[in-house]
């Protein structure tokens, strides 16, 4: 208390014209409140949000230059394909670190932190893209490694080895050169797809 004491003695003469405005508006709408979610019902907020994540699912297959896709960043589509692919590197079994498989938080962190890292190297360099819209940008380019994992555990399932391992050999480079922009990173990972294989 004693640091406020001398504060007590401070007057402020009325005369003082106060500046600015601080009411609402009742009747206006600005352009935020134009697309306001806040009342939108859940289902639909999913239904689009799932849209959105699909349309961009195909744009990394088919990819058109559009700068729309860019601007609207998500990262849940992201998210999901790194579960995806970290659940299937890891084969189903909890305790596989006698496998040689990787961990689910091993390929978790190995993604976003060579996101993070690309992203952080890409505006450290003069990058025009924010941070979360490249994020986007890398998450998404998983997709075809992840198909890469999903088809590579069919071909494992009628395994014969040595046309199982070039048939997956095939099937990860083809998804590798898909998706190479950013060639160590996804060389890493499609590794890790590659060398995968179930505990018998």
């Amino acid at each position: 208390m004693s640091q406020f004491a001398g504060l007590s003695d401070i007057s402020i003469s009325e005369d003082i014209p106060v500046e600015g405005d601080i009411s609402v508006p009742v009747g206006s709408q600005s352009a935020d409140n134009d697309f306001s979610t806040l009342d939108e019902p859940v289902k639909d907020t999913i239904l689009r949000d799932l849209r959105a994540v699909g349309q961009k699912f195909v744009h990394v297959m088919y990819p058109k230059k559009s700068s729309a896709l860019l601007r609207d960043w998500d990262l849940w589509g992201p998210l999901l394909l790194c579960v995806t692919l970290a659940l299937m590197l890891q084969g189903g079994s909890a305790d596989s670190e006698e496998d040689g498989r990787p961990q689910f938080a091993e390929v978790f962190v190995i993604i976003w932190f060579g996101s993070v890292i690309i992203t952080l190297n890409s505006k450290l360099l003069g990058g025009t893209i924010s941070f979360f819209q490249s994020l986007c940008v890398l998450g998404y380019c998983i997709l075809p490694l992840t198909v890469a994992m999903i088809v590579c555990r069919i071909v494992l399932l009628g395994s014969v080895s040595g046309v199982s391992f070039a048939v997956r050999l095939i099937v990860v480079t083809a998804s590798f050169s898909w998706s190479t922009f950013v060639f160590l990173f996804y060389f890493v990972i499609g590794w890790m797809i590659l060398t995968f294989s179930p505990s018998q």
